[in-house]
């Protein structure tokens, strides 16, 4: 069986997959983000918890915030206190077993690929679309990390097509570029290109009900907003033409998202056609903590 957690923020939840892929255990915990002992310590009894609760040897995966760089430790995650720790080498020296350790928006890549919406294509490219814009990229159900740890990192290439009269001012993001994708197309990003017009605050859920009420200037924000996406994702089929793209995250279950998407990507694509589905995730918010398990089970089976 597979044990997998799924490192956030604000919480961890950890699930047990059985050989079907079902869900026979899961549980949620908060994170503890002020001190690493703390985070470390708490990590090490969830996963002896489930050890003894499954009653049997379990495979280990962890999605994170952020990556493991070449020395094994972590870069750019938004837990401060884990970065530039050896946090899988130590975790799997204390629990004398393999431990395996990638990025959150991996996990949630291999999972839709393995048994999700991008289940029987060969190349399949996750899309985060959440408070941050994160990405990853499976082929044949093998995640593809690179030698810099930061393959499907889209969201922190400039914007494509970018024009200040279209796209307003030039935006510094805190990765030190400057007019990154994730900047306009995460949900924090929708959020901030409201606020550059209307100088008042919104959430991405009440951006969304404005526009039933036939605002003008909202709905104008939403086709620039659509527009952004469209030229992001081209970006992606023009540089790696995956057989499927596969979103997640909070913007991604906005239903009027989908509508003519594929067409409007299609305007960007070289040769402007655009054959390549771009689907909402089949396991929504679960997908990050399954594919955390999946992925400790295909490093479990590689090194046996």
């Amino acid at each position: 069986m597979r044990l997998g957690l799924d490192i956030g923020g604000t919480k961890i939840e950890a699930v047990i997959l059985n050989d079907e892929g079902e869900v026979v255990y899961r549980e949620r915990y908060a994170t503890p983000t002020h001190s690493y002992h703390d985070f470390f310590q708490t990590v090490a009894r969830i996963i002896t918890g489930a050890q003894h609760r499954a009653g049997q040897p379990l495979s280990v995966g962890l999605g994170i915030p952020g990556a493991i760089d070449h020395e094994g430790k972590v870069k750019n995650s938004n837990i401060i206190v884990l970065n530039q720790q050896p946090f899988a080498g130590e975790l799997a020296q204390r629990l004398k077993i393999p431990v395996t350790v990638t990025n959150d928006a991996n996990c949630f890549t291999l999972s839709e690929a393995m048994d999700g919406s991008g289940k029987d294509h060969s190349v399949v490219f996750g899309v985060i679309l959440g408070t941050g814009c994160g990405g990853g990229l499976c082929i044949d159900n093998r995640l593809v990390s690179g030698p810099n740890a930061c393959a499907g990192e889209w969201g922190h290439n400039a914007l494509p097509r970018y024009h200040a009269e279209r796209d307003g001012a030039a935006v510094e993001c805190y990765c030190g570029q400057v007019n990154c994708i994730e900047s306009y197309i995460s949900g924090r990003g929708l959020e901030r290109q409201y606020f550059q017009r209307f100088t008042k605050h919104a959430t991405v859920q009440q951006i969304i009900r404005q526009l039933s009420s036939a605002n003008a200037e909202v709905c104008r924000l939403w086709d620039l907003y659509r527009d952004q996406l469209a030229r992001a994702l081209a970006s992606i089929i023009n540089t790696l033409d995956p057989d499927i793209i596969v979103l997640g995250g909070g913007v991604s279950n906005i239903e009027l998202l989908y509508a003519g998407l594929q067409e409007r990507v299609a305007h960007y694509v070289f040769g402007q056609q655009c054959r390549t589905p771009i689907v909402q995730a089949r396991h929504g918010d679960s997908s990050g903590v399954r594919g955390a398990a999946w992925m400790g089970a295909q490093h479990s089976l590689t090194n046996a």
